[in-house]
């Protein structure tokens, strides 16, 4: 079995909205505003740092022309404390073991910058899974175009089938332009009901993926 996944990372693999969370509201007090709820900050998660400070400096009106700067802000903290409260998922650690020992080799394509992103992982004891990490700047662009995806797998040495695994509107919507099937983890940041959701098939929990996942490359390979 030669097949490729490639995993979001944030609601996917790890539950880091805390440290998100941290960082927005140290910008937000270093500009002199209120902090802003956990619940507000959660539903501007998904398009990458640049859209949620916008859309945080949109919601506590804040000057729009100082969007570069808050952002580089927000960046520094999240930088410095980028998993402090930021955890895997439940038996996240053993279905990517398991998945390796299936043969298929792992990537992460996440819309947060590659420099965290590589922090949380290596911090979380999770890099040694991984063959490819792209990153919301690793490109000139970022999901839901189809190109950080594809490229994503690209990066892989895998050739055979393929796979993404996300939490969210932006994956699903990204899968359904790379035409690659989508398996939808339904515990994550989505903020729309799962059946409103394109997937390929959902699961509620890590340990469901390595079961889910062969029988998905075995329905592949019947119909290729």
């Amino acid at each position: 079995m030669n097949a490729a996944i490639v995993f979001d990372l944030d609601g996917t693999l790890v539950d880091s909205l805390g440290d998100i969370v941290a960082a927005a509201n140290r910008m937000l007090i270093d500009v002199g505003h209120d902090p802003a709820s956990r619940d507000v900050i959660g539903r501007f998660v998904g398009n990458g740092l640049p859209k949620l400070v916008e859309r945080l400096i949109r919601h506590c009106e804040l000057p729009m022309d100082r969007h570069a700067e808050l952002t580089q802000l927000t960046l520094t903290h999240y930088t410095a404390a980028a998993s402090e409260t930021t955890v895997p998922y439940p038996d996240i650690p053993e279905a990517l073991a398991q998945l390796q020992q299936m043969g298929c080799v792992l990537g992460v394509c996440t819309n947060k910058p590659e420099m965290p992103a590589r922090h949380v992982l290596d911090a979380l004891d999770l890099s040694r899974y991984f063959d490819a990490v792209l990153g919301g700047d690793t490109l000139k662009t970022r999901k839901p175009d189809p190109i950080h995806l594809t490229a994503s797998f690209d990066a892989l040495s895998a050739k055979g089938s393929r796979l993404f695994v996300g939490d969210s509107e932006v994956d699903a919507e990204t899968a359904e332009r790379a035409q690659i099937p989508f398996l939808l983890f339904t515990e994550g940041y989505r903020k729309s009901p799962v059946v409103e959701i394109p997937h390929t098939v959902s699961y509620g929990a890590a340990a469901e993926l390595p079961s889910l996942v062969s029988r998905m490359l075995l329905e592949l390979e019947q119909t290729a």
